[in-house]
C-alpha cells in the first residue's frame, strides 16, 4: 500500500472530528450534516489509491481474510462468481428504451459490473478484465443515458464508476478516457441542465430517486475527481446537501413510508453511498447516523411476515426473496446485531441463490465487515410514526401460532401511497387471512397511457382496486373514496400482553363524517379485535366495514368463517372466524373481486371483499360502534 501523506492524515483526522460533531447534532430536529466540500478539500482529502469505492486497501485485507475463514462470505462470493460466469456468456447491452425508461439497461449494467468487478478485484482474471472493458465501451457509446428519467443516469453512472475503480487503472487508457468523458458528459453534466431534457427534481426530493441519483453522482464524482476536481467537488457538495431530504422520510422511528421493497431500493443506494464515502474519505459525513436511518433496520425485519411474504402496504411487492437481504446486512455490520444478519438465507446453495441483485457485489464487503456482538429478539409490539405510521403485533420469536398483525394510517399523497388508511393484514397458523392486494407492474399501466402518478383526489390512480380504499381492509363512507390528503395518525397505544393501538381516521373522511377512530387489540395469542368508534354527521348515509381475503368464505349467523383447505384431503381445514360482535342483526356479505372491477386492475385469484354495511338509520345519538373479532384456532387440527 502506498504511504499516505501527512497532510491527508491530518485531513482525515479533521474529518473524523467533524463527523463526531455531525453525529452529536443528530438529536436536533433539523440536522445539518458536515459538508466541507471544496475543490481544495477534495484534492487534499480523497484517497489517492484505487480502489476507493466501497473497497480500499484496508478493507480489502478484511475481505480476503474472510474469504478464507467465513462461511457466509465464501458462499456469497461463489454465488457472485456464478453470476459473473453467466454474464460472460451474455450479449452486450444495447440502448433499448422501454416507454420512458432505459432503467432496465442501467440496472443490468450495474449488476454486471458488481459481479464481474468483484471477481476481477479478487482474482485479477484477464478474461474478466477484457469483458469489463467491452461492457464499459458498449454503454459509453450510447447517445445518452436518458436524463429525462434520471434514475437511469444515476444507476448507469454508478456502474461505470465502479468499473473504473474496481479495475484499479488496469483498463486500456482509451477505455478509461472514454468512461471518464461519459461520466462527465452523460452522467454529471445533465444534472445541471435546468431544461426539460433532464429531470433533476430528485436533487432535493424526499423519495428514493434522491438516494439513487445522488449516490450515482457521488460515485461518478469520485471517479472523475482527478480529471475535473472542481465539478467533482461541486457535485458531491450538492449531493451531501440533498440526501438528508430523503433521509428525513425514515423519521421519527424508522418507518419507510413507501413500504418494505422500496425501503430496499432507496436504502441500498444510501448504504452504498455511505460505504463509498467511508472508503474514499474515511467518513460518511454523518449520513449513516442520520436520525432513524439505522432504526429502519428493525422496521425492515418486522415487515417479514411468518407466512413468507412482506407486509406489503403502499406499492410494496408481495413476495419475499428466499435469499438473504444483503442490504440489511449493512446494518448488522454497523451494529453487530445478529437479528439483521440473515445467516441461513445467506448460506443457501449458490446455485439456488441464482441471480443476485445489482449491488450485491458491493454488499460482499460489508458481509465481510460483520462481527456478531449481540442478538436482539423480535418485539411483540412495535409502532412507528412519520408520513405512513404503522403498528405491528407479533407472537415473538418462538410463537407456535405464527401470529402477525400489521396496520397503518397515512394518506394517499405519500410517495407510492394508496388510499389504505386504517387497513391491516392478519396472519395466523402460517396463513395470511386478511390480505393487501399489493402492487402491479408500472410499465403495463403506463403503456396504456394510464395516469398512475397523479395523486390528486380525482386521479385515475384511484380507479385501481389496489390503490383505493375499496381494495383494502378499512372503512368506507357513502361508497366514496377516501380523502386523498387526509392523514390518519396514531392516536394512542398500549404495550403489554394485549397490545393496543388506535388510529385517528377522522382526516381520512373529512366532511363525510364527524370523527372516526379505529383501535386494534391483540385479544389473545390467536385473536384480534377491531373497534371502530364513529360519530356521524348530516352527510353520512352509510358506513361499510371491509375485510379483504383470498380464501373461501361462508356466511354464518354471527359473521363469516374463512377457510383454507389443505393440499391434502386427509388434513383438516384451517379456519378463521370473523365474529360480528356489535351488529349481529346485520348480515355480512361477500363481493367477488376476481375478476377485478376494471381490466387494468391486477387479477388476484380468489380475491374477495367481506362487507358489513350499516345504514345511518340504525345509528343512535349520531354515534356508531363497530366491533369485530378475528378468532383463529389454537389447534387447527381440532376446532376448540
Amino acid at each position: 500500500m502506498k504511504t499516505i501523506k501527512p497532510l491527508i492524515i491530518l485531513a482525515l483526522l479533521t474529518l473524523f472530528s467533524c463527523n463526531q460533531e455531525a453525529v452529536k447534532s443528530n438529536n436536533q430536529t433539523n440536522l445539518e450534516l458536515t459538508n466541507p466540500f471544496t475543490t481544495k478539500f477534495l484534492t487534499e482529502s480523497l484517497r489517492k489509491d484505487l480502489p476507493r469505492l466501497v473497497l480500499n486497501d484496508e478493507i480489502d485485507q478484511i475481505l480476503r481474510n474472510k474469504l478464507k475463514t467465513d462461511a457466509v462470505v465464501k458462499n456469497i462470493y461463489q454465488a457472485i462468481k456464478l453470476n459473473a460466469d453467466e454474464v460472460m456468456q451474455m450479449p452486450f447491452l444495447e440502448r433499448i428504451q422501454i416507454g420512458k425508461r432505459l432503467l432496465s439497461v442501467s440496472r443490468e449494467m450495474l449488476r454486471r459490473i458488481n459481479m464481474l468487478g468483484m471477481v476481477y478485484h479478487v482474482e485479477k482474471d484477464p478474461k474478466i478484465l477484457e469483458r469489463i472493458d467491452k461492457e464499459v465501451k458498449a454503454v459509453c457509446a450510447f447517445s445518452d443515458w436518458n436524463p429525462s428519467h434520471y434514475l437511469d443516469v444515476g444507476e448507469m453512472s454508478m456502474a461505470v464508476a465502479f468499473a473504473l475503480d474496481w479495475t484499479a487503472g488496469n483498463l486500456p487508457n482509451s477505455t478509461m478516457e472514454l468512461a471518464l468523458d461519459a461520466l462527465i458528459e452523460k452522467g454529471i453534466k445533465p444534472s445541471y441542465d435546468t431544461s426539460k431534457k433532464s429531470n433533476i427534481g430528485w436533487i432535493t426530493n424526499n423519495n428514493n430517486w434522491n438516494q439513487v441519483c445522488n449516490g450515482g453522482m457521488i460515485a461518478a464524482s469520485i471517479a472523475i475527481a482527478e480529471k475535473d476536481p472542481e465539478l467533482a467537488a461541486r457535485t458531491i457538495k450538492r449531493s451531501l446537501d440533498g440526501i438528508p431530504h430523503a433521509l428525513e422520510e425514515y423519521g421519527p422511528d424508522g418507518v419507510y413510508p413507501e413500504g418494505s421493497t422500496y425501503w430496499g431500493y432507496g436504502t441500498v443506494f444510501s448504504v452504498v453511498t455511505n460505504a463509498m464515502l467511508e472508503s474514499s474519505f474515511g467518513t460518511d459525513f454523518g449520513l449513516g447516523d442520520y436520525p432513524a436511518f439505522k432504526e429502519s433496520a428493525l422496521f425492515r425485519v418486522l415487515m417479514n411476515a411468518p407466512s413468507g411474504g412482506y407486509y406489503n402496504f403502499a406499492d410494496c411487492g408481495d413476495a419475499r426473496s428466499s435469499n438473504g437481504d444483503i442490504t440489511l446486512a449493512w446494518f448488522a455490520s454497523k451494529s453487530g446485531d445478529e437479528m439483521y444478519f440473515e445467516r441461513d438465507r445467506l448460506l443457501r446453495s449458490p446455485s439456488k441463490i441464482g441471480r443476485l441483485r445489482r449491488l450485491d457485489g458491493a454488499g460482499l464487503v460489508w458481509l465481510a465487515q460483520y462481527e456478531k456482538i449481540m442478538e436482539s429478539s423480535l418485539p411483540t409490539f412495535w409502532q412507528g410514526g412519520g408520513a405512513n405510521p404503522i403498528a405491528v403485533f407479533t407472537g415473538g420469536s418462538n410463537d407456535p401460532y405464527s401470529y402477525y398483525f400489521g396496520g397503518k394510517g397515512g394518506s394517499g399523497t405519500v410517495n407510492h401511497g394508496n388510499m389504505d388508511a386504517g387497513s391491516f393484514i392478519f396472519e395466523l397458523n402460517g396463513l395470511r387471512w386478511v390480505t393487501d392486494p399489493g402492487n402491479q407492474n408500472y410499465n403495463d399501466l403506463e403503456k396504456e397511457g394510464f395516469d398512475l402518478w397523479n395523486r390528486s383526489q380525482g386521479s385515475q390512480r384511484w380507479t385501481l382496486l389496489n390503490k383505493s380504499n375499496f381494495g383494502h381492509s378499512t372503512i368506507t363512507v357513502n361508497d366514496q373514496l377516501h380523502v386523498v390528503d387526509g392523514k390518519a395518525t396514531i392516536a394512542e397505544s398500549m404495550d403489554g400482553d394485549q397490545p393496543q393501538l388506535s388510529f385517528d381516521l377522522t382526516p381520512t373522511f373529512k366532511d363525510q363524517l364527524k370523527s372516526a377512530k379505529r383501535t386494534f387489540t391483540k385479544d389473545s395469542n390467536v385473536s384480534l379485535i377491531i373497534d371502530d368508534n364513529i360519530e356521524i354527521n348530516e352527510s353520512t348515509k352509510k358506513i361499510t366495514w371491509q375485510l379483504i381475503t383470498t380464501y373461501d368464505v361462508e356466511i354464518t349467523t354471527d359473521g363469516v368463517t374463512i377457510s383454507k383447505p389443505e393440499y391434502s384431503s386427509v388434513l383438516p381445514v384451517k379456519k378463521l372466524y370473523v365474529e360480528n360482535l356489535s351488529h349481529p342483526q346485520i348480515q355480512m356479505n361477500v363481493v367477488s373481486l376476481d375478476p377485478p372491477p376494471i381490466d387494468l386492475d391486477r387479477r388476484i385469484e380468489g380475491l374477495k371483499r367481506i362487507e358489513l354495511n350499516i345504514p345511518v338509520s340504525s345509528v343512535n345519538d349520531n354515534k356508531l360502534a363497530i366491533k369485530i373479532r378475528l378468532r383463529g384456532q389454537k389447534n387447527w387440527r381440532a376446532d376448540y
